[in-house]
This record gives structure tokens, C-alpha cells and sequence, in this order.
């Protein structure tokens, strides 16, 4: 028993440096508001960073998701198909428009949304008469999906795809960033995330109207009067301008943050790799992932203890470990949804255990977390 040891995080914030001269500034300047200069840049730096031309800062990844299928004309009775291993702010707005949710399981090369049998999907639902009014496809634990396969299948019966890549800030897709080709692409800096503004969004597509659209009802959906005059319902979802200054800070250091997430990841798999009953999320051939968490799968029967037990031993030394995502069609909430497959994710589920990822670890913590992960094995 070690609680004498500080704790280590899963992936607390680290700060660059930059941050609080750009909170600063925005002291200085008196635009303590969810307007400002910082929130301007911070979604032209950001564009300029994905290559997506408009970007829109919003309150969180799920706000941004919320104007995404909103602006898709997603509404009551709709249907949208999503992965079913995913964050559950990744379609939980899909029911607040009224909309239902059917689920698909992952392929074995990246744990995202299986092309295949999304394809099969589609085509079924094809015949039937009954297509989904979009798709949203999420870029899991910093790895992109194969979004050019899903486009493919989707572009066949012109459904939109929505990209939530809130996990995947800084991997690439054949040489580009995650999320690019999509309708819309969603991103999140919640305070676990490879950078964060504490909490925070951003919604991306290639349409400047699409964006501008969302803008406006991101700010109580104001209509162009001198007073206060609404003809629809919109969301309190802007950025602060505090906390867009904390952003670009952030975004000066993202190439190093994935750079010491990969590293973080192959010293793991350097020490743990060679384990009977240890297996590690694999990087799929056509992109490269930012390894955001480093997650393992355990196998019980081989390792000798369960992921329960490894995430309950590491607690016990002070180090904070986490299941993989539940699997939506496992979740009470969504009891009954239609899935296709199952089997991929639930195994994900029973196996997989994200370990600390925070990029201001040290050797010394990296080594205290393989040490007790190796003493389960003597």
C-alpha cells in the first residue's frame, strides 16, 4: 500500500507556458465576455491548424454536436447511426432533438466505427426505405477512423457525416488531419484532453454558411434588431474570451504534447508489451494516432487477473487507470436501440483499460505504474 505517493492522474491539464500571457491580455483588454479578439483568433488558428476553413468556438464537444445536427435537419423521429464504442456526449444530442439512435460496432484495426458494416447497414436500410438522416463517426482514443470508406458508403445515398473527433486533436488521416472531409467536424478541450481550455469546443466544416449558422444560434439565435428579437430557439453555447486565450496557448503546444503521448505510449509498450495476456491498441496503417490514452487490453485467462483487477491494484497504489468506453448498446439509456454487430466493442469493453497518458509525467511515475502492473504477473 503506497498513498504516501501523490497521485497520478489519467490525463490531467498541462499547461504550456503561454497561456497566462494570453489570459492576460484579455484582463488587460477588459473582454471578460463570451465575445472578444481571443475567441476571433482562436477559431482562425484552429482552422489554420486542421486545415478545415471555419471553425466556430463553442462551450463544449457536445454543444458543438448539438449545432451540427441541428443544422443537418436532424428532428423528432429522425434516425442517426453512430458507433456504439464511443463518449456518450459523442450522440447523446441526437435525443435532444428527438431524434433515435441505432448503433454499429468497431473493426478490429482502429476500435472505430466498422466501414463494412456501416456498408451493410446502409444497404439494408436502403431497401427498406428507411435511410438515417446522418452518421457520426468518432475518431476513438486519439486514433482517426477510416473516414474516406464511410464518406464512400455515405455519399452513395447523400447522408451527411459528422465527424466527432474530440479524441483525436493532432492525428492524421492519409497525411491530413482527423476529421476532414465530413460535413461537420466536432472537438473537444475538456480538461482531460491532449490540449484543453478547461472546457470548451469547436465546431469545423468547409461551409462558411453552415458555420455562420451555427453561430448565430450559439448566441440565443439574436435577430439582427437593436432589441433583444428572437423568431426560433437558439443555445447559450459561445466561447469565453478568457477561455479561448487559455486555447491558444494550448494550441502552440500540440505537435509537442503528441510527440511525449506517443512516447508515453511506447514506453509502455516497451516495458509491457512482452507480458503473456497484454495486447495494446493497435495504430491503423492509414493514419497516425496521437495515442492520446495508451489503453491495454488484458486477458485474464493468460495474464493471470482481469482489467478490474489491474485498474483496482493501481488504485490502491494511488494511480488512476479507467475502463475503456461502455458500449452505448450496453447503456441503460439507449436499452432496446437497433446494433449491428456487437461483438468487437463488448470485447474492448471486458478487456480494455486506459493507463495514465498525462504528458507531464515523469520516468519515475511511468516506471511506479509498470512496476505494479508487473507485480500482478509474480
Amino acid at each position: 500500500m503506497s498513498n504516501n505517493h501523490k497521485r497520478i492522474f489519467l490525463s490531467p491539464p498541462h499547461m504550456g507556458g503561454q497561456e497566462l500571457e494570453f489570459v492576460k491580455q484579455a484582463f488587460e483588454s477588459n473582454y471578460i465576455a463570451p465575445l472578444g479578439p481571443h475567441v476571433d483568433a482562436f477559431e482562425k488558428e484552429f482552422s489554420a491548424l486542421i486545415g478545415i476553413p471555419h471553425s466556430l468556438a463553442v462551450s463544449s464537444g457536445t454543444a458543438a454536436l448539438h449545432l451540427a445536427l441541428r443544422l443537418l435537419g436532424v428532428g423528432p423521429g429522425d434516425e442517426v447511426i453512430a458507433p456504439s464504442f464511443t463518449f456518450i456526449g459523442g450522440v447523446s444530442p441526437v435525443t435532444f432533438l428527438g431524434g433515435t439512435l441505432s448503433f454499429i460496432d468497431s473493426d478490429r484495426d482502429s476500435w472505430n466505427i466498422d466501414p463494412d458494416l456501416l456498408k451493410e447497414e446502409l444497404t439494408f436500410r436502403n431497401k427498406q426505405g428507411r435511410l438515417p438522416k446522418a452518421v457520426i463517426t468518432a475518431d476513438i482514443l486519439g486514433q482517426a477512423a477510416d473516414i474516406d470508406r464511410i464518406l464512400d458508403s455515405c455519399n452513395q445515398y447523400s447522408i451527411p457525416v459528422v465527424s466527432d473527433s474530440a479524441e483525436a486533436l493532432g492525428a492524421t488521416y492519409k497525411d491530413r488531419q482527423a476529421g476532414r472531409g465530413a460535413a461537420f467536424t466536432v472537438y473537444s478541450f475538456n480538461g482531460n484532453k491532449i490540449i484543453t481550455t478547461s472546457g470548451g469546443g469547436m465546431l469545423a466544416s468547409d461551409d462558411a454558411a453552415l458555420i455562420e449558422k451555427a453561430k448565430f444560434l450559439s448566441h440565443q439565435a439574436r435577430d439582427a434588431a437593436p432589441h433583444y428579437e428572437h423568431t426560433q430557439i437558439g443555445y447559450n453555447y459561445r466561447m469565453s474570451n478568457i477561455v479561448a486565450a487559455i486555447g491558444r496557448g494550448q494550441l502552440q503546444v500540440l505537435n509537442e504534447r503528441v510527440e511525449r503521448k506517443r512516447w508515453i505510449c511506447d514506453y509502455y509498450r516497451k516495458a509491457l508489451s512482452e507480458i503473456p495476456g497484454i495486447e495494446f491498441m493497435p495504430e491503423a496503417s492509414y493514419g497516425r494516432a496521437t495515442r492520446w490514452l495508451t489503453v491495454i487490453l488484458v486477458t485474464p485467462e493468460v495474464f493471470g487477473a482481469d482489467r478490474e483487477a489491474v485498474r483496482q491494484t493501481l488504485e490502491k497504489e494511488n494511480i488512476e487507470s479507467r475502463p475503456v468506453w461502455k458500449p452505448m448498446h450496453l447503456q441503460p439509456v439507449f436499452k432496446g436501440a437497433p446494433m449491428r454487430g456487437g461483438s468487437v466493442c463488448e470485447d474492448l469493453f471486458a478487456r480494455g483499460l486506459c493507463l495514465p497518458s498525462g504528458t507531464a509525467m515523469t520516468e519515475i511515475d511511468l516506471e511506479r505504474i509498470v512496476e505494479t502492473i508487473r507485480r500482478l504477473t509474480s
